[in-house]
C-alpha cells in the first residue's frame, strides 16, 4: 500500500523506513521523489548546473551532492544576495514537468523573503568582520583547550577535569557547525574530533534538519529512532518508547558520538576516510605530551569523549526544536506555509543565551535566525534582531522564547506526547 505524504510534502519519504539508512540514502530518496530529472530543481524549473560546479563560490560538494534532487529550500536560504538568482538563470533550460513535491512557499511578500530583503539591506551597514573574528578568536582557543584539557585530564587522573574537557571539547565542535555551512575552511574539520563528520552532517544537518524541520524528512529526526521517538504517533510509540527513555536517554546522550562512528564503518561504502582519523589526535597528543601507558591514555581520552557527547547530546536535543508546543510531523501546519513562518512553528528559541556571543557560538544559539540564514557567522545575528522583530510585527507573528530548563522538561513531555495535534494554534491575525 502506498504510504500517504507527509505535513509538508505530497510523497512519503523514498527509502526513510530501509534498516540501513544513511545521509546517502536519504539523497537517494530525494532523487526519487524531487521530480529535478536527473538535473538541478529550483521551485518550478530545471537547471543544469554541470558546468558551473566548479566555479560555484561556496564549493563543489554542495553542487555534487545536490545533483538530482530540489534544492528550492537550500538555494533560498544559503544566498541572501540578488545575484545568484540572476545568475542561476542562465542555466535554466525548461519548466518542472511535475508540481514541487514540498508545501512550503517562498512569496515574494511573504515573512521569509520579506525578511531576507531587510537582512540583505542589514548587512551593508554593518560590521559583520569584527565578530566573524571573535567567533575565529573563540573556535580557535577551544580548540587549543581540547587538547590542553585532555592532557590536563590524563595528568591529574580526575574524573573532574576529564568532564571538563568533555564539554571543552563539544564546545569545539559545536562551534565548528558555525563553519560547515558555508565554503571549505579548516575550521569545519573541527568538527570530526567528535567522531561525526563534517561531510555527513552538511547532509542531515544543513540539507535536512534544517531546511525541513521535524518533518519525516529531517534526519535528525530519525537519528536516535527507534529509542528516542519525537514524533507524535500512537501507532508507532510504545509505553517503554514514551517513558523509559526519559531514564536510558542519557545512556544515548553518552554513546551518540560513538554510534555514528560505527555506523560509517558498518554503513558507509566508502568506509573510513582520511578526515575520520581526526579524533584519534586527541589521544596521540596526550601519549606524547605525557608519556603515559596507552591504556590509561586510551581510558581517559575514552572518558571525554562519552562526557562529551552526554554534553552534545544534552545541548542539542534540547536546543530548540522539540518544545512540545512546537510543530512536528503529524500536527496541523498552516496551510501553503511560508518557509520562514514554517521554520519558526517548529522552533522555540532561547532567551537565556540569545544575547551571548560566546553562547551562540556554542550551545546553538539565535538557533531560528541561524535556520534561515546558515551561512551567516553566529556573532552576526543578534545585529539581525531589529529587522527581525520588526519583520515579525508587520506579519503580527507571536514569537516564543524560552529557557533552557523548560526546554529540557518540555523535550521529555515531548517524547511522551502520542497525539498529534489537530488544529494549529497560534494562527497568524494577517499577513502585509
Amino acid at each position: 500500500m502506498q504510504k500517504l505524504g507527509t505535513s509538508i510534502s505530497r510523497k512519503y519519504p523514498s527509502l526513510r523506513d530501509i534498516p540501513k539508512r544513511t545521509q546517502y540514502s536519504w539523497l537517494e530518496g530525494r532523487r526519487m521523489d524531487d521530480g529535478a530529472e536527473g538535473l538541478w530543481r529550483v521551485h518550478d524549473g530545471i537547471y543544469d548546473l554541470t558546468d558551473f560546479v566548479e566555479r560555484h563560490p561556496g564549493g563543489r560538494e554542495w553542487l555534487e551532492m545536490t545533483r538530482g534532487t530540489d534544492i528550492t529550500e537550500a538555494f533560498e536560504a544559503h544566498h541572501i544576495n540578488e545575484g545568484p538568482e540572476r545568475l542561476l538563470e542562465k542555466f535554466r533550460i525548461r519548466d518542472a514537468k511535475e508540481p514541487r513535491n514540498f508545501n512550503l512557499t517562498f512569496k515574494e511578500d511573504g515573512f521569509y523573503r520579506t525578511l531576507k530583503r531587510r537582512v540583505r539591506e542589514k548587512l551593508k551597514t554593518i560590521d559583520t568582520v569584527t565578530p566573524a573574528r571573535l567567533s575565529n578568536l573563540y573556535t580557535d582557543t577551544l580548540l587549543v583547550l581540547t587538547y590542553v584539557m585532555a592532557v590536563a585530564a590524563l595528568v591529574t587522573r580526575s574524573y573532574l577535569v576529564g568532564s571538563f574537557a568533555g564539554i571543552i571539547l563539544t564546545f569545539s565542535v559545536i562551534s565548528a557547525h558555525n563553519y560547515f555551512h558555508r565554503r571549505n575552511n579548516w575550521r569545519m574539520y573541527i568538527f570530526n574530533l567528535s567522531f561525526m563528520n563534517f561531510k555527513e552532517w552538511r547532509i542531515s544537518h544543513a540539507l535536512s534538519h534544517h531546511l525541513y524541520t521535524n518533518s519525516l524528512h529531517d534526519l535528525e529526526i530519525s537519528v536516535a529512532e527507534p529509542f528516542l521517538c519525537w514524533i507524535p504517533n500512537p501507532k508507532v510509540k510504545n509505553t517503554i518508547q514514551r517513558y523509559v527513555s526519559w531514564i536510558y536517554g542519557p545512556v544515548i546522550y553518552a554513546l551518540l558520538y560513538f554510534s555514528e562512528f560505527v555506523k560509517k564503518l558498518v554503513l558507509s561504502k566508502n568506509h573510513l576516510a582520511l578526515d575520520d582519523l581526526i579524533p584519534f589526535t586527541v589521544p596521540m597528543v596526550m601519549y606524547l605530551a605525557t608519556g603515559e601507558n596507552l591504556t590509561t591514555v586510551i581510558n581517559t581520552w575514552l572518558y571525554i569523549i562519552l562526557s562529551g557527547s552526554f554534553v552534545f547530546a544534552l545541548i542539542g536535543f534540547n536546543a530548540s526544536h522539540h518544545h512540545s508546543a512546537v510543530v512536528h510531523e503529524g500536527d496541523a501546519i498552516r496551510p501553503n506555509s511560508d518557509w520562514g513562518i514554517y521554520q519558526m512553528d517548529t522552533a522555540m528559541d532561547r532567551d537565556d543565551i540569545n544575547r551571548s556571543h560566546f553562547f551562540t557560538l556554542t550551545v546553538f544559539g539565535q538557533h531560528i535566525l541561524h535556520h534561515m540564514f546558515p551561512t551567516l557567522d553566529h556573532g552576526i545575528l543578534d545585529k539581525l534582531q531589529p529587522e527581525f522583530v520588526q519583520t515579525l510585527k508587520d506579519f503580527e507573528y507571536d514569537f516564543r522564547e524560552c529557557s533552557w530548563f523548560e526546554h529540557i522538561i518540555e523535550q521529555h513531555k515531548q517524547l511522551a506526547r502520542i497525539k498529534p495535534r489537530t488544529e494549529f494554534k497560534g494562527q497568524l491575525k494577517k499577513t502585509k
